[in-house]
């Protein structure tokens, strides 16, 4: 069994979930991919980078408006609508995800890693929650907004995730059945949550390296 280790995070808003896969990615001492599979899905593909951010974890109608903006496909304009649709852009950053997953250990946050990544055995699929308050509190902090904006942030964003995945995969986004582990973050608090995932990881791993090769 090749000794690789990839860990995919989903998260609700406000969890602490991208904070908690940067620590973990670092205590590895493996890469980290979050908005930048989507700078890699646009060059790998010859794309505008901006596609894939408007399409960013939502479900939505394509971007062929985006012709108007005097956008291109590899210097010239796409020959197919279906290129720019959410689908369209769904399939090639799952390809950039499952070229990365196939060269290197990594952590990567969102974007459906987990399913697209299903069929790869070393991958560990974990989901960051956390309580309403912390999240919350979190959100005025880092995106300095009050209460009230914090808590239609968290809810439209949530709603968006959650529609997203359920859209891409036969899976239900935050449902503890979807993914190897689910953890509350509140209960240990976010630098031991890491060290709770990376204990879990690792005991992964050596049960996969027991495992006979095929």
């Amino acid at each position: 069994m090749e000794n690789k280790i990839i860990v995919t995070i989903g998260r609700q808003f406000g969890s602490g979930g991208r904070e908690i896969g940067q620590k973990l990615a670092e205590m590895l001492g493996i890469a980290y991919y979050d908005k930048e599979l989507m700078a890699m899905a646009a060059k790998d593909s010859g794309l505008c980078e901006e596609f894939f951010e408007k399409a960013d974890e939502r479900v939505s109608g394509n971007l062929s408006y985006a012709f108007s903006l005097g956008y291109s496909y590899m210097g010239a304009y796409a020959p197919f609508n279906d290129i720019l649709s959410n689908d369209g852009l769904f399939k090639l950053q799952s390809d950039t995800i499952r070229s990365l997953a196939e060269k290197q250990s990594c952590v990567m946050v969102g974007r459906c890693a987990d399913y697209i990544l299903r069929n790869e055995p070393s991958c560990v699929s974990v989901f960051i929650h956390n309580t309403a308050e912390n999240r919350i509190n979190r959100i005025m902090e880092y995106d300095k907004v009050t209460e009230q904006e914090a808590k239609d942030r968290m809810a439209s964003i949530d709603k968006s995730r959650s529609s997203y995945y359920n859209y891409y995969t036969n899976k239900a986004w935050g449902v503890a059945s979807s993914y190897h582990l689910s953890i509350d973050a509140s209960v240990l608090g976010i630098d031991d949550t890491v060290l709770f995932i990376k204990d879990f990881v690792m005991r992964r791993m050596e049960i996969l390296q027991k495992l006979p090769s095929i």
